[in-house]
């Protein structure tokens, strides 16, 4: 079934991209979320309108996320936590530790955009993806430090 996005899918597209999707995926998921619309021509037609406008909405969220992005870079956020014997962390650093901390530090960043593997287990010096746009990836140094150290 071809249908037109309303709102950015993951792994789909984005907003007016006019995309092949499964029948039950269109029919049981993303119609009734009000996520696509189906492509007939009309549908089309103004979709293009609005793709217009929103390449100009596209061009500038990426410069705005391209200067954050040189923000989170340029910031190193520094968390403690409790450790027992041979410096092994009580608990973990999770993603949402990692936007509390940017969040002290100034940088407004939703939870679900900072990527990790799986959560920080280890003190010292650790790599943080933050994934702004899907074309714009910032990378964070987080360090993982002894509390009252």
């Amino acid at each position: 079934m071809l249908v037109i996005l309303k709102e950015n899918v993951e792994n789909l597209g984005r907003i007016g991209d006019v995309v092949k999707v499964s029948d039950g995926y269109a029919r049981n998921f993303l119609i009734p979320k009000k996520m696509v619309v189906p492509a007939s021509e009309d549908n089309v037609a103004q979709v293009e309108h609005q793709k217009k406008m929103l390449d100009k909405k596209r061009s500038a969220e990426k410069l705005s996320a391209e200067e954050l992005s040189k923000k989170i870079s340029a910031f190193t956020c520094n968390i403690s936590r409790k450790v027992g014997e041979k410096d092994k962390l009580f608990g973990s650093v999770t993603t949402q530790d990692i936007t509390d901390a940017l969040k002290a530090g100034g940088i407004e960043v939703e939870k679900r955009s900072v990527h990790m593997k799986e959560p920080i287990k280890a003190l010292g010096v650790h790599n943080v993806e933050i994934k702004l746009l899907p074309e714009v990836v910032a990378s964070l140094k987080v360090w993982v430090v002894k509390e009252g150290a």
